[in-house]
């Protein structure tokens, strides 16, 4: 049991770590949290399940200046996760359309970087990549929260003026 937690929680060391970095790199660039909306496109929902885990209590997204917003118009960063279906390109067109400048696209997952599992499906559009500017891509199916966090820490990092 003792090795299993201490696969899924993060050393806090760690996490001290990775909040200052955080911090100071949302501060130079946003001057205040980071606002992360989320959308779902289709798939088997695993790396919807690891993004509610992000959320939960074992992260503490706040900690990071890292917040989940209901709606895309108030969002700074639009998590993508499943694959892209034909049915639901034009969701994702619209989400990343509200959003206001300075704005970035993640790709949550293998099934949102090229359709995953379901590539070569009829109904699958391919990555979403072929239709939006992805600023940031973390592999896996599903990734785990803490490489989400990783990535959107880079992404923090590369961005910061």
């Amino acid at each position: 049991m003792d090795d299993l937690e201490s696969l899924t929680r993060p050393d806090d060391a760690q996490v001290a770590a990775l909040r200052a970095r955080m911090e100071a790199a949302s501060q130079r660039r946003l001057g205040r949290s980071l606002a992360l909306a989320r959308l779902d496109l289709g798939g088997s929902g695993g790396c919807g399940l690891e993004l509610a885990a992000l959320g939960g209590l074992t992260y503490q997204l706040g900690r990071y200046g890292l917040r989940f917003v209901d709606s895309p118009r108030q969002a700074d960063v639009l998590l993508v996760g499943g694959a892209l279906t034909r049915t639901m390109r034009g969701a994702l067109d619209a989400a990343w359309a509200t959003m206001a400048a300075p704005k970035w696209l993640v790709a949550i997952g293998d099934c949102a970087v090229d359709g995953g599992a379901f590539k070569g499906s009829y109904a699958v559009a391919g990555g979403i990549n072929t239709i939006l500017p992805v600023d940031l891509i973390v592999r896996g199916c599903p990734p785990r929260p803490v490489e989400i966090l990783l990535g959107l820490r880079a992404l923090l990092e590369a961005n910061a003026d």
